[in-house]
């Protein structure tokens, strides 16, 4: 069995991807812990870490269960050196084998000062981290454009592409081929009023919306600058979202998968606070799965 094949085969077709499972408060330590144990019994294969986690943000995660994958969505190249996050990685690995996956990203121009040619310095970046040991199929990149996909195929175990289409899943396949981890993250709104839905959606978009890496992309898929003003276009956010009833959300999940997606990480979008952990949401998603 390849490795590649052995990721996949860990982390199942569904994961949730969440920025509230990561947390610098010690005092959330147990929640997290009772959180990510309940996912694993819910039947998801992995938990992804919203913003610019690092592996020691999986901890608590991994520590509280005993099958569940834990990924970083997505470490940032900027935030943390390759040295300290090699470091880092060992660590968590040798206390939870096979366990912790490695997800990195460039970012965006606007959130570091630091920002130069953004492929170039990930490419250096993966150099580093196989000076220091890190194993090529314990990492995975937040890949969005064909170079970067080429790069996830080439130089990892695959790819995590954020705020992305069915379209996108299907033109990635296409350039990682059969072997590598596709795993793209989908948002979801369980509301089934199209009003209320599409209102919930704008309000996450819009901050995406600012952000070139994202717009570029969304134009490359075919989308227009009408599509991207205004909080997001009906047809954009329709793309981007998965909402309705629970046929629906399925239904909209499923093309993900039948674009070529390995495994589709959720991020449900409600009305609560960013960071809030909506466990009642993942317990509706895992009964709409199975």
């Amino acid at each position: 069995m390849s490795t590649a094949s052995t990721l996949k085969d860990g982390i199942g077709r569904y994961g949730i991807w969440s920025g509230g499972l990561r947390d610098e408060d010690p005092a959330r330590r147990g929640e997290l812990g009772e959180a990510a144990a309940e996912l694993e019994e819910l039947g998801y294969g992995a938990a992804w870490l919203g913003g610019s986690s690092a592996a020691r943000h999986a901890v608590p995660l991994l520590e509280a269960t005993s099958t569940l994958t834990v990924g970083t969505s997505i470490q940032s190249i900027w935030q943390y050196d390759a040295e300290t996050s090699a470091a880092s990685f060992a660590e968590v690995d040798a206390a939870h084998p096979g366990r912790f996956v490695l997800g990195l990203g460039v970012s965006h121009a606007k959130l570091h000062d630091q920002y130069r040619r953004p492929y170039s310095a990930l490419v250096d970046y993966l150099d580093a981290l196989d000076a220091a040991g890190v194993p090529a199929e314990r990492r995975v990149l937040a890949a969005l454009g064909p170079k970067t996909l080429e790069l996830s195929r080439d130089r990892a175990a695959g790819a995590v592409p954020y705020l992305i289409t069915a379209e996108h899943t299907a033109q990635a396949r296409e350039i990682l081929g059969d072997g590598p981890l596709l795993a793209p993250e989908l948002k979801v709104v369980l509301e089934s009023d199209p009003s209320r839905a599409r209102s919930l959606a704008r309000d996450t978009l819009a901050m995406y919306l600012a952000l070139p890496n994202y717009t570029n992309n969304f134009l490359r898929l075919g989308f227009t600058e009408d599509d991207l003003a205004n909080g997001g276009s009906d047809r954009l956010v329709d793309a981007v979202f998965a909402w309705g009833d629970d046929n629906r959300v399925r239904d909209r999940i499923d093309t993900f998968h039948q674009a070529g997606a390995d495994h589709v990480a959720l991020q449900l979008v409600t009305d609560a606070q960013r960071y809030d952990l909506p466990r009642e949401g993942w317990r509706r998603l895992a009964d709409l799965l199975k």
